[in-house]
């Protein structure tokens, strides 16, 4: 067979193969640039699939906010809201060069203006339908969502319920190696609190968070208990079936607290918090106040998102 000739059959035989690679190319480069996907995830009651992972994500409460910068992903975050008190030092740098859309929650049109492909949400009110924030709205504009697992829990939520929380976010944008460090030095970080704590009797602990008329204190649903009981404590309100939620003040005396966390956060400081308990003649004979025994943790602390591990040796210290 002459060259010529060669050269055409070649050329032939490349030639479908040369149109395959060119359609198909920029899908299996992609495949190769992100491994462990499509992934699909049901959270909330809502599945999702993605064919890739995010790359415009909006975070709207700061404990989210907290999970993506821990993962390593503050390059996938076109903005965020709701910071409820100071990120941690470790966030802010990173946080300081992340656009602020709002001081609480966005407008739907500020949201949209950001162009996200993605809104993270801490609790259901930042999904909320009256204010044009739904998820079914956002899906419709072709954005995908997340709430955090807190935000629609069913029944209490615990420490593996944040592993969780933060492997699949890992999952979602491509970097699960990251989740399950993060997740492996917090159960160490955790056995090793618990191992400090074995032979402690459990401390009766009231957890106030606001209120005048009544108490808004931490339930038995939200990770707030798990930390509690982790830290060596007996959360009084653990019945209350809420992760949050109100009590009376005649029910705070009738269960003898022996500590009182005060959730620091908002405008109302720890100091006027404090002033307004020790000074209510209702509590005068409940142990935590008669011995003025506080302890202090930012609400930030108190919710499923990476800093829950760290909040229980903070708290077990203080008790």
């Amino acid at each position: 067979m002459s060259r010529p000739v060669r050269v055409l059959i070649a050329a032939a035989l490349l030639a479908p193969l040369a149109a395959c690679s060119s359609s198909e190319g920029p899908e299996s480069q992609s495949a190769a640039q992100a491994p462990g996907f499509p992934y699909t995830v049901t959270n909330c009651g809502v599945k999702t699939t993605y064919e890739a992972p995010p790359k415009r994500a909006v975070t709207m409460n700061q404990h989210v906010t907290e999970v993506m910068l821990e993962l390593g992903l503050k390059d996938r975050i076109a903005g965020t809201a709701y910071l409820d008190d100071k990120v941690l030092p470790k966030y802010a740098k990173a946080y300081a060069d992340t656009p602020v859309l709002a001081k609480e929650y966005p407008s739907y049109e500020k949201l949209l203006a950001a162009d996200p492909d993605f809104v993270y949400g801490g609790y259901a009110s930042a999904f909320q339908a009256g204010e044009g924030r739904s998820r079914a709205a956002l899906a419709k504009s072709g954005i995908d969502s997340r709430l955090n697992v807190e935000g629609c829990a069913k029944r209490a939520v615990t420490m593996d319920d944040v592993y969780k929380e933060v492997r699949e976010v890992g999952s979602t944008f491509g970097v699960r190696p990251r989740a399950d460090k993060w997740v492996g030095e917090a159960k160490r970080q955790l056995a090793a609190t618990a191992g400090e704590l074995k032979s402690e009797k459990p401390v009766p602990v009231f957890v106030y968070d606001s209120g005048d008329k009544t108490a808004f204190t931490a339930g038995g649903r939200g990770i707030g208990n798990d930390i509690i009981e982790r830290a060596g404590g007996r959360n009084v309100f653990a019945d209350l079936d809420k992760a949050f939620g109100d009590a009376s003040w005649e029910s705070v005396v009738d269960r003898k607290p022996e500590v009182i966390v005060i959730l620091d956060y908002g405008g109302t400081t720890v100091a006027q918090k404090k002033k307004r308990l020790l000074e209510d003649p209702v509590l005068a004979d409940v142990p935590a106040i008669k011995n003025k025994r506080f302890a202090v943790l930012p609400l930030s602390d108190t919710v499923a998102g990476v800093r829950a591990p760290g909040a229980v040796e903070k708290l077990a210290d203080q008790l």
